[in-house]
């Protein structure tokens, strides 16, 4: 584990790192449930396919309690209990929406990228890599910092106008599930939006899939085919864009 200071408040961050030759590093943005042992799999499997990995977990700086959700988060697994469990969801993640609150979260993803720039792994060759929240965030970073290498949010949104779009000057792959149509409603106007600003943007949507497809904690989202296609697609550009 790591610490980290971002916003006059400290955090922590898991690292994982590859046994042999480095071939670039990736910040790993979690889940609105924190740095679940999901995220930690994640950030290890990056490390073995050669990544230096780092994933920090955000809940403080998001204002968020990391004990309650991770409790809501394993009864929203519950059929029974899973209609309950939405407006206490949405309670507890209210004080994330509060102001000031995404500049804190952002600062802290930008401190762990800076940290992972200024390695000698990372330095020209670390990218962002996010599922939902994380995603989102994943989104913000590489609209705010040029000097991201590669960008994969995983079912993220990305409320930023053709003009703010036009900060990012990496590739971005993005994975979405058919059945979110939260997102993919909205994913037609991103696409113009993204092609006005000149954006390298590539996108994937799964038939048969919704919300947090990719994580194989939960077993009402989870869709292990979606899974593995796209965790071979990220890898695929991630080896092309941090060569």
């Amino acid at each position: 584990m790591l610490e980290f200071t971002a916003a006059g408040q400290d955090f922590v961050a898991y690292r994982a790192e590859p046994a042999g030759q480095v071939r670039g590093a990736v910040v790993v943005i979690h889940e609105i449930w924190g740095l679940a042992d999901h995220i930690k799999d994640v950030a290890d499997r990056f490390a073995a396919a050669g990544y230096l990995a780092v994933a920090p977990d955000l809940m403080g700086l998001a204002g968020l309690d990391a004990t309650l959700l991770a409790e809501l988060g394993a009864d929203r697994n519950d059929p029974v209990k899973r209609t309950e469990i939405q407006p206490r969801i949405r309670a507890a993640t209210e004080p994330m929406r509060s102001p000031g609150r995404a500049g804190q979260i952002q600062a802290g993803v930008a401190a762990v990228f800076d940290y992972l720039e200024s390695s000698a792994e990372g330095a020209g060759r670390t990218a962002v890599v996010g599922f939902c929240f994380g995603g989102t965030y994943s989104f913000a970073l590489a609209v705010s910092d040029a000097r991201v290498a590669a960008a994969v949010p995983f079912y993220g949104q990305a409320n930023y106008t053709a003009e703010e779009l036009s900060g990012i000057t990496c590739p971005v792959l993005a994975f979405y599930g058919e059945e979110d149509k939260a997102l993919t409603d909205d994913l037609p106007d991103l696409i113009e939006r993204m092609r006005q600003s000149g954006v390298d943007f590539r996108y994937t949507v799964f038939a048969g899939a919704g919300h947090a497809f990719f994580n194989d904690t939960n077993p009402v989202s989870y869709r292990a085919e979606p899974a593995r296609i796209a965790w071979q697609e990220a890898l695929e550009f991630l080896g092309a864009a941090l060569r």
